[in-house]
């Protein structure tokens, strides 16, 4: 089973910036698809970006073209760049996990607080 580790988060006012890395463990990591997540309050969790061990990418429409999901597969590391910050990015984004075989796996989550 792969170990997850997020960091980066943080408070920013709207409009910044902010960069998430999610560093693994215990597996192929090339081999695994990649994912962020978040989980806003009073919201369920949603895919915000997930990238495939080809590197191919897909964004929820509220984050495209602000958003940018990339993986350094020498380092076992995804990243999340965000920019354009809303107050309604606010959330605990999670990285996630998914080996060839299916078996998934998340991180604890990192706070991102948006102000305005």
């Amino acid at each position: 089973q792969v170990q997850l580790a997020e960091s980066g988060g943080g408070l920013v006012q709207a409009g910044g910036s902010l960069r998430l890395s999610c560093a693994a463990s215990g597996s192929i990591f090339s081999m695994n698809f990649m994912g962020w997540h978040r989980q806003g309050p009073g919201k369920q969790r949603e895919l915000v970006a997930g990238i495939s061990s080809g590197g191919r990418t897909n964004y929820a429409d509220s984050v495209k073209g602000r958003f940018t999901i990339s993986r350094d597969n020498a380092k076992n590391t995804v990243y999340l760049q965000m920019n354009s910050l809303k107050v309604e990015d606010t959330a605990v984004y999670y990285c996630k996990s998914t080996d060839p075989s299916g078996r998934q796996s998340w991180g604890q989550g990192t706070q991102v607080t948006v102000s305005s």
